[in-house]
């Protein structure tokens, strides 16, 4: 949780490329040797509980509407998406360690020619220019906290995260976030300028970073018109 009168958070390993690299370059190793897709973030209830949320109450459309994933890691997401029938599905992460192992999953479910799969920073603005700006639904489960634990220019790749994910959404689209770094109140400062909230989902404590007992935040942003 941050200091509300800066609304910051102190830098960690756990911001940078490098550790990410090595995260998933273990994980893939893993994956390969015994078939571990590797850690779920925020466990599986909460990431269950999100896929149950977008398939019965957001206006969004299994074959048409197109959704991303942002910073898709394992890629787990996803393949819980594409089994509730989700069609036009894309993964990004900035780690291409995140990506090959994305891949690896997305083969081992028979799913690898369903779902598209970039490496792209998405606080890096011609990066996202890449993409066509037509997503009706981005998710976010934890990227957005990794960003604020970067040890440099935090506050102005979070500048750029808000503007880049709202630039690729459509009108009236829609980003859910899980963060255990941010309150309500404190999302909702960052995010104000082009999101409103219109769902906050119930949440257990989880662990995460090495700290026990966190809080997790769950909200469901609506862009503005």
């Amino acid at each position: 949780m941050s200091d509300e009168s800066d609304n910051e958070i102190s830098s960690s390993a756990l911001g940078t490329l490098e550790f990410w690299d090595n995260v998933y370059s273990r994980d893939l190793d893993n994956f390969k040797d015994h078939g571990d897709v590797g850690e779920i973030w925020f466990g599986n209830k909460n990431s269950q509980k999100i896929i149950q949320w977008i398939s019965a109450r957001l206006d969004v459309d299994k074959d048409k509407d197109e959704i991303i994933d942002i910073g898709c890691g394992n890629a787990m997401i996803l393949v819980k998406l594409a089994a509730k029938g989700f069609q036009n599905l894309v993964g990004v992460d900035y780690s291409q360690k995140a990506i090959d192992l994305a891949k690896e999953v997305l083969k081992t479910n028979g799913i690898e020619n369903n779902i598209k799969l970039d490496v792209c920073d998405i606080t890096d603005t011609k990066e996202t220019l890449n993409f066509v700006k037509n997503f009706k639904l981005a998710h976010d489960k934890g990227t957005y906290d990794a960003i604020s634990l970067h040890p440099e220019e935090s506050k102005i790749k979070r500048e750029n995260y808000v503007k880049n994910v709202n630039d690729l959404l459509v009108p009236n689209g829609y980003l859910i976030l899980t963060s255990c770094n941010w309150t309500r109140a404190e999302l909702e400062k960052e995010f104000i300028k082009h999101f409103e909230i219109i769902e906050q989902l119930p949440v257990e404590t989880i662990q995460f970073g090495g700290k026990s007992g966190s809080t997790v935040t769950q909200l469901v942003f609506q862009k503005r018109t």
